[in-house]
């Protein structure tokens, strides 16, 4: 699917309207979450909020954060 949406100033912010065929994409409705993701080419990747994952990347960061010396030596 390929979209060309045009951004809206919503307040003081800058919004993007999805029509109904992206929602439906997404299983996703008003009111829900989407994650936005960077992708290895610098593209820009949306998808369903789901609290699993953010809480499985919580953790991951924080065993990263406490363990960042020993994740260094090891990867040399």
């Amino acid at each position: 699917m390929m979209l060309e949406l045009k951004l809206r100033k919503v307040g003081n912010s800058v919004g993007i309207v999805l029509p109904k065929e992206a929602l439906a994409h997404l299983n996703a409705g008003e009111g829900d979450t989407v994650a936005v993701t960077e992708g290895p080419d610098g593209s820009l990747r949306m998808s369903p909020h789901k609290a699993e994952v953010t809480r499985q990347m919580e953790a991951v960061q924080d065993v990263m954060k406490r363990y960042r010396h020993t994740l260094r030596e090891l990867a040399k």
